[in-house]
């Protein structure tokens, strides 16, 4: 889209100001003149912090036995995505971890066995399918973290450390496959690095993702909501918003991506109190990056009224507190003029109804 603006010099604004006369001249009339320029784009509602986001994987990265100790999330998550793989008869000869972490997708793609069905009980690493993985992320401690452990030798990986991951400095068409595993949830113009990374697949190539969404720790929120409000009169945003299921389908469908798969989980994990679950979700480098956040810790009281609140509202039998972690699943593929593409709406010559009813 083209805007169109008129300008008026600065001296002729000043003249008019001053409320002087023009000294007597020949007028001459002459064609105005119109500057075109291009419009900008939209802009991109900033939610998170990215350098507070930064500062906390690389702080967490550091402490490096807490910080394997309390990757059990990460790990079966990236289990989970890899598994994916499975059906899909396929070898690669690049493919992009996007937001890597500690390449938790780089552990889970060298495992033994890693087909669930209990009729295959011994199967291939996927990571023999795979020439090369380039595992990228904006935190060089959190991403090398790990670089002295076995997974290493058993896949040829590069690690790379971005500027930005709102940014992919790659060249269109260069990956065979992209993955990513529990980053996008920190992204804040997410449509933008999706259409990148449908930029840099390959045509009939895919994207596999897995992001935190929806009601991740619906707990958490609401009894720190209700403590905020009984001890404080008001409420503070002490976990980050994210990003609905209903929402993500649009998204991959607005940049670029053709037979989408969207699917939801819940991981459940049992914890001794509201306390343990705050310092392991520290320890992941998990914890609040909201702008215009309440700088500092959250009061003494209220995080004992949370902490009374949570067990009744919410706590187990046992003791423990649940907490949820709602996980979306997404695949994409790159659009390719060979793919195989849905009939048009109303050509089906069978009734389903008819099928079902026999």
């Amino acid at each position: 889209m083209m805007s169109t603006a008129h300008r008026t010099t600065p001296l002729c604004r000043h003249i008019h100001s001053l409320g002087l006369s023009r000294p007597a001249v020949a007028v001459t009339h002459c064609a105005r003149r119109s500057y075109a320029f291009q419009a900008a784009a939209p802009p991109v509602h900033q939610v998170f912090n990215r350098r507070t986001k930064w500062s906390q994987k690389e702080r967490a990265a550091r402490h490096v036995e807490d910080g394997r100790t309390v990757d059990y999330l990460k790990d079966e998550v990236a289990m989970r995505v890899c598994e994916r793989l499975l059906d899909i008869k396929r070898r690669y000869s690049r493919v992009l971890d996007f937001g890597a972490n500690s390449c938790n997708i780089a552990r889970a793609l060298a495992r033994e066995n890693p087909d669930p069905n209990p009729e295959t009980p011994v199967s291939d690493p996927i990571a023999n399918k795979i020439d090369h993985l380039l595992a990228v992320d904006s935190s060089e401690t959190m991403l090398y973290r790990d670089a002295d452990l076995g997974f290493n030798q058993q896949i040829n990986m590069t690690r790379e450390v971005l500027a930005s991951e709102e940014t992919l400095p790659y060249d269109s068409n260069t990956f065979d496959l992209v993955l990513s595993s529990l980053s996008m949830h920190w992204i804040n113009d997410l449509p933008g690095v999706l259409a990148q990374i449908n930029n840099v697949l390959k045509p009939d190539c895919a994207f596999i993702g897995a992001m935190l969404g929806g009601d991740t720790l619906y707990e958490l929120r609401t009894s720190l909501m209700l403590a905020d409000q009984e001890r404080r009169g008001g409420i503070s945003p002490h976990v980050s918003p994210l990003a609905d299921v209903r929402d993500v389908g649009g998204l991959l469908g607005k940049s670029g991506f053709k037979m989408l798969t969207v699917d939801v989980e819940d991981i459940v994990v049992g914890y001794p109190d509201s306390f343990a679950l705050m310092q392991d979700l520290q320890a992941m480098g998990e914890n609040n990056a909201v702008l215009g956040r309440e700088m500092g810790p959250i009061r003494r009281d209220v995080l004992l009224a949370a902490d009374a609140i949570y067990r009744e509202l919410h706590g187990n039998d046992d003791g423990t507190v649940p907490a949820t972690f709602r996980i979306i699943h997404m695949i994409g593929w790159k659009e390719s003029k060979d793919q195989a593409k849905p009939l048009p709406r109303g050509s089906g010559e069978i009734n389903l109804k008819d099928i079902l009813e026999n």
